[in-house]
């Protein structure tokens, strides 16, 4: 089965000049959103973030916030949940064939 990644929806930000470089948002995120940088942490692929939230929590500069329960990820998890097919965020479908999944 192809994962399907909704683009440019996610409310993840990162401010790299916060960052300490310390490494935690990349051991702690589950889609390798983020990986180590020289100087700082590097955002690999911001549209794989399903905002759960774990790289905030476990940053110690605070320069990553994370909405975690809403847009697009968290739509598609509660309509697996419920046995339907296609979600919905914004008013726009989420089962692939919108703006805001690519």
């Amino acid at each position: 089965m192809e994962a399907t990644i909704y683009v440019g929806v996610n409310t993840l930000v990162y401010d790299p000049d916060v960052c300490i470089n310390c490494g935690m948002c990349s051991v702690v995120c589950p889609h390798g959103v983020f990986a180590r940088g020289e100087n700082t942490a590097i955002l690999v692929h911001k549209d794989a973030c399903m905002e759960c939230g774990a790289c905030a929590l476990n940053c110690p500069a605070h320069a990553i916030w994370v909405d975690s329960g809403v847009g697009c990820a968290t739509a598609m998890i509660y309509a697996a949940l419920r046995g339907e097919k296609e979600a919905t965020c914004g008013g726009s479908s989420c089962g692939g064939g919108s703006a805001c999944c690519r």
